[in-house]
């Protein structure tokens, strides 16, 4: 994710090996860089190496901290002395934007409470990132999630212990942790996307930067896979936060300055110096041939997808869910798209589902009706127990906040005059509560009776560094709402993390 093959070999590393696969060759000449998770499996991995060491020297590099008796352990096997050395290098976890990381973490909790496994392992992930970037943080939790306090104990302790680590210069401002739980806001992951980067993701799903274009119809072999990554793929850099509307102006334009710059086929190579002039430009325009023909497909395949699947349709009726307060409308949309045959399962139980979070406890509730009518389309109960799980789960018994709906007048008529400004998008109106409780947070409005601090201090300014980890998974729309926020905050620094990245089908 953080660094291509490419870029390796040009470091003069040219073999690539997992500690585990069964079949290496010993190369006694070669030199041996391991990085490595500190877990129990790793290191009982690496003692078995050392013990029958194919290398001539081992440079050892954990992504955590590791316990003295594992170092112990290691030095025991280490009897034909090829260890250089052994160092920690914090980086236990997946580094996806720039403001953006993720555990990869599919399932944390058992109903409202951690499964220890994964407790562990996102304790790991954020201390670790907190090392890397050299904080130790005040943290602030969610008071109506227990895994949040949870968790926030568990930071903390490790804090505690490992002190000399944490021993950074102290800024005028502390760092803040602000541990959030994804059940406080279950609409967001729901909602279909419309700038590129949370589209391809909604859409096609992004696994580790890449890509699965293999059910495209009529794929070549070469584009099976693709990697979308900001850090080496510009077009991608430029429009990844942008509606795709717009991304399809930019394409077009992408594939004219390609046409441009295409070496004319029949170009006289008469001189040295045409030759020459060929063969320097070839990488560049080998290069851009990837990415055009990387994003003309990517982009295709999106519009076809929108357009089978009927979703510009879908979208404004989800927005209308998650936006609007008129529930006799939005139940006449939602009947009208479940009938449509051109709607996929996937996006009727969608709707069924964020309609079930917004008026479970309406005086006229339709839902009841949905559901049937939900069954009557496929015939199963599947997504009938996937609403309702949807609704244990997020639903207002669940929240601590509120989600829907400011309380006082300024913020209605607030509310009011951004709806008539956004009117012109109707797939873009959705605001995830993300937005509303980061800005309070940076204005010092954030409550402490909802948000409390572990321990006795607070911060009496504005937090400058901001860590937001979202226990269930962020999404790339929260990505979008942060990186804007970075933007029109100067002086403000927010990193958001989750123990995934999900989309509705995660």
């Amino acid at each position: 994710v953080v660094y291509t093959q490419s870029e390796i070999l040009q470091r003069e590393v040219y073999l690539f090996e997992r500690l585990d696969s069964p079949s290496r060759e010993p190369m006694k000449h070669l030199k041996a860089i391991c990085f490595l998770r500190p877990t129990k499996e790793n290191v009982e991995l690496l003692v078995q190496e050392l013990r029958r060491p194919k290398y001539s020297v081992y440079f050892i590099y954990f992504s955590n901290v590791i316990s003295k008796s594992d170092v112990k352990a290691l030095a025991e096997a280490d009897e034909q002395e090829v260890v250089a050395e052994v160092q920690e290098f914090y980086g236990d976890y997946i580094a996806v934007n720039p403001h953006v990381f993720s555990l990869n973490l599919l399932g944390c909790c058992r109903g409202r409470s951690w499964e220890q496994a994964q407790l562990a392992r996102t304790t790991q992930g954020l201390t670790a990132l907190l090392l890397s970037l050299k904080k130790c943080p005040m943290i602030r939790y969610q008071l109506s999630s227990e895994p949040a306090k949870r968790l926030a104990e568990c930071v903390k302790q490790v804090i505690t212990k490992e002190y000399e680590l944490f021993d950074f210069r102290r800024t005028e401002v502390p760092p803040l942790l602000l541990i959030l739980d994804r059940s406080d806001d279950a609409i967001t992951p729901l909602l279909n996307q419309w700038t590129y980067q949370a589209m391809v993701h909604e859409l096609l799903g992004i696994n580790n930067n890449r890509i699965d274009l293999s059910r495209v119809p009529g794929i070549s072999k070469d584009l099976r896979e693709v990697v979308l990554s900001a850090e080496n793929d510009e077009f991608y850099a430029n429009n990844m936060y942008l509606n795709f509307a717009e991304i399809g102006t930019n394409i077009k334009n992408l594939m004219e300055d390609f046409q441009r710059r295409k070496p004319k086929e029949q170009q006289k190579l008469e001189s040295i110096a045409d030759m020459k002039a060929f063969v320097e430009n070839y990488p560049q325009f080998k290069k851009m041939s990837g990415t055009v023909s990387k994003h003309v497909t990517v982009v295709g395949e999106l519009s076809r997808l929108v357009a089978e699947r009927n979703l510009l349709e879908v979208s404004e009726v989800e927005q209308e869910l998650a936006c609007q307060n008129d529930h006799s409308s939005a139940l006449q949309s939602v009947r009208r798209v479940l009938q449509s045959p051109r709607v996929s399962e996937l996006d009727a139980a969608r709707l069924v589902m964020l309609y079930a979070l917004r008026y479970e406890r309406h005086a006229s509730s339709g839902l009841s009706a949905l559901l049937e009518q939900l069954r009557g389309r496929g015939g199963t109960d599947r997504y009938r127990k996937l609403v309702s799980a949807v609704v244990e789960y997020g639903g207002k018994r669940a929240r601590g906040s509120d989600l829907f709906g400011p309380k006082d007048a300024v913020a209605i008529t607030k509310q009011f005059l951004k709806g008539l400004k956004g009117i012109e998008n109707v797939y873009t109106q959705h605001q995830p509560l993300l937005q509303e409780t980061l800005d309070q947070l940076i204005k010092g409005k954030l409550k402490d009776s909802q948000y409390p601090y572990l321990g006795p201090n607070t911060l009496r300014d504005r937090p400058q560094d901001i860590i937001v980890f979202l226990i269930g998974g962020a999404t790339y729309e929260e990505a979008l709402t942060v990186y804007n926020l970075n933007r029109s905050n100067p002086g403000v620094r927010i990193v958001l993390g989750g123990t995934t990245i999900h989309n509705t089908k995660r």
